[in-house]
């Protein structure tokens, strides 16, 4: 029997799977591949399960939904859900609902593969999550007041000219913000900001 870890993925694009599949078999991890939501049920006990990467968007149970399936039932298996472009706000609602992290179509290989370290180190490590809140808490402590509005409102899933009308300034001013916050907090991609907004509890 094999010693690799076994990392569960869940998508309806075959080639997906596949892609995904050869990516984590030559980086030492197990694949087990499943083209939905309620195959991956069907197939595994959800208590023995390392980590777990879905898609967002599938026919049936959707990656959101399956997260809180998972959640509600006691589940300490971590999740990363897989986004297209648009499905930020999406995302943010998965990880509000226990996703661990999100990676945006097309995505880097080291992001991934990042991601997955984390997930499987966070399940033994601290488990309330406390200095991962306590880092968040320091990368957005130099934010000004309407900068912190701003990632607000980018946490609520609203775009920029929505903020923009909520915060009466221009879309463009908007776009300033959010070029300011990325820098000021060392994101490197909209859903690094967002996880940190999050494990910040805004």
């Amino acid at each position: 029997m094999s010693d690799k870890t076994v990392i569960h993925v869940i998508d309806d694009d075959a080639a997906m799977r596949d892609s995904l599949a050869f990516l984590l078999d030559v980086n030492g991890y197990e694949p087990q591949v499943y083209e939905s939501a309620d195959a991956f049920l069907k197939g595994t006990s959800a208590d023995v399960v390392k980590c777990v990467i879905s898609d967002i968007r599938m026919p049936g149970m959707t990656g959101v939904e399956l997260v809180r399936k998972l959640k509600g039932s006691g589940s300490i298996c971590p999740v990363i859900l897989i986004t297209g472009h648009g499905d930020v706000s999406l995302a943010v609602e998965a990880m509000k609902a226990g996703a661990v992290d999100f990676i945006e179509k097309p995505f880097d290989d080291k992001a991934l593969l990042g991601a997955i370290r984390s997930a499987l180190e966070a399940r033994s490590a601290d488990p309330e999550g406390s200095s991962v809140r306590t880092e968040a808490e320091a990368r957005l402590a130099d934010l000004s007041p309407r900068e912190r509005d701003v990632l607000q409102g980018l946490v609520a899933g609203k775009i920029n000219k929505v903020i923009a009308h909520d915060l009466s300034i221009s879309p463009r001013t908007v776009e300033v913000y959010r070029a300011n916050l990325m820098a000021k907090t060392g994101s490197r991609s909209m859903s690094e900001l967002m996880r940190l907004a999050l494990a910040a509890g805004l």
